[in-house]
């Protein structure tokens, strides 16, 4: 690899000050903006490279939506989840009930959005097979794909979620009293407000984004994690839906499956080459990392990894 990711880190620091911390959320209001890192993971050379604030912990947010789809894949079955949740771009804000309201819809348009993340996480809760509960199920199999052994939940960020998690309450209660939802509320939601406070680092997401791009195997030991179909449907979500709002725009701009976090967060999947982990947590009007965005951006088009070019 021939991009000099220093030097790529300090060109594109400054434009941190062209967004904010998810302040809405009060535990990450008190995170130092002022914070760039990356970490890719070679899936030829088999090595991952790392630069900037790449081993700094932040809250994973909404890239745990893409753990949990992957966790109910594996657990439940593609056909069952999807019986559940769509698939389809929204139009809308992603913690927003009025696509669902609108269009008089059966289920939520598609698992990246809150009420679909909801929606997928109590499906896990209400799976009678589970053992332990259902976030220790998620937490072991975050620090499996992440392999990141020292992920873990942050109580404080839990705790604070929970306190201003109202507008998710709405989406749960409105899909329950339309019988969207199978599971209670309550247990749903406490574990979709865990899952998002886990602790990861660009490095944990390089990982992740390093079993998606190698078909659902785990480059550092050759064991398949997931399968086949569940990382091509989950990447091509990704790419679709990955982005909030931004997703038309950045599929086109950066041309890799993508999904963020309002923890700062970036995850990338460019098949058959690298996982891509980026951490920066000033963020725009839409929520992804202003920052990261831009590295992200010089990377792909630095390796050629857009798969539209």
């Amino acid at each position: 690899m021939n991009l000099d990711l220093n030097n790529l880190i300090k060109e594109n620091l400054p434009k941190q000050t062209q967004g904010k911390v998810a302040s809405y959320i009060p535990a990450l209001a008190e995170v130092n903006p002022n914070q760039l890192g990356v970490a890719l993971y070679d899936l030829k050379n088999k090595e991952i490279i790392q630069a900037g604030d790449s081993d700094v912990r932040f809250a994973i947010e909404s890239i745990s939506k893409v753990i949990t789809l992957l966790w109910a894949i594996k657990k439940l079955g593609m056909q069952e989840v999807f019986t559940h949740v769509g698939s389809r771009q929204t139009g809308f804000a992603f913690n927003s009930i009025l696509n669902m309201e609108i269009n008089k819809l059966k289920h939520p348009m598609n698992p990246f959005v809150n009420a679909g993340a909801i929606m997928t996480t109590s499906l896990i809760v209400e799976d009678k097979k589970r053992d332990p509960e259902p976030f220790a199920e998620i937490l072991d199999f975050a620090q499996e794909i992440c392999n990141d052994p020292d992920l873990y939940l942050d109580d404080v960020i839990y705790h604070s979620e929970r306190r201003t998690g109202n507008l998710d309450r709405s989406l749960a209660y409105y899909m329950k009293s339309k019988n969207m939802m199978i599971a209670e509320v309550e247990p749903s939601l406490d574990t979709y407000f865990e899952q998002c406070s886990m602790m990861v680092t660009a490095k944990s997401l390089a990982n992740l984004g390093a079993v998606l791009a190698n078909d659902g195997i785990k480059p550092w030991d050759g064991e398949r994690l997931i399968s086949s179909e569940s990382a091509t449907y989950t990447k091509s979500l990704m790419m679709t839906t990955g982005l909030y709002n931004q997703s038309g725009t950045y599929s086109r701009l950066i041309g890799v499956p993508t999904k963020s976090g309002v923890g700062g967060g970036l995850v990338s999947a460019a098949p058959h080459e690298y996982g891509i982990g980026v951490f920066s947590p000033a963020l725009d009007k839409e929520g992804n990392s202003v920052a990261g965005l831009a590295l992200l951006q010089d990377i792909v088009d630095g390796l050629g990894l857009d798969i539209f070019k």
